[in-house]
């Protein structure tokens, strides 16, 4: 079973881009999380634990990470827990993994400029082949009207436009 969560951290090591063995995109980064609190006695912000995560950011979602991050940069991650021990050279240990959904920069410490790919022709054709196979459901007015959780699926219509004009 995995557990999906979030994680507030900063990006430990600069994205490396890969593939797995089956050829998919993957990219990979260190990230360290660390819990502060403010110390009641001394009125003083104090470090906890750092907890390390390895991040694996697979297709256009790692190539978008390897396009935006830096090691330093301060993110939130979304994705499914994995946690596996490891034996390599007679040392043991315990790796835990992220299998990212999303990923994006905590704008509580910054800003960043949001710059939207375009599709390519073949991810276009093959959502206009699945639209032609399915029968139409409701298709949303707006896209404040479809949940966060969906906002991925919205991007997946043929013919709609969005809220900035930009025509799927």
């Amino acid at each position: 079973m995995t557990e999906l969560l979030t994680v507030v951290g900063r990006v430990a090591t600069d994205p490396v881009r890969g593939q797995t063995r089956g050829g998919t995109a993957v990219t990979n980064f260190r990230l360290a999380s660390t819990h502060r609190r403010l110390d009641p006695v001394t009125q003083v912000w104090v470090d906890g634990e750092t907890n390390w995560f390895s991040v694996a950011a697979f297709r256009q979602l790692g190539e978008h990470a390897k396009a935006s991050l830096r090691c330093g940069d301060s993110v939130i991650v979304t994705g499914r827990l994995k946690i596996r021990n490891w034996e390599s050279n007679g040392k043991s240990g315990t790796s835990v993994d992220i299998e990212a959904d999303a990923i994006g920069h905590d704008l509580r410490w910054g800003t960043t400029a949001y710059l939207r790919t375009p599709r390519s022709s073949a991810a276009e054709t093959s959502v206009r082949a699945t639209a032609e196979q399915e029968p139409a459901q409701h298709e949303p007015l707006d896209e404040s009207d479809v949940p966060m959780s969906l906002s991925s699926a919205w991007d997946e219509l043929p013919g709609v436009t969005d809220s900035a004009g930009l025509s799927h």
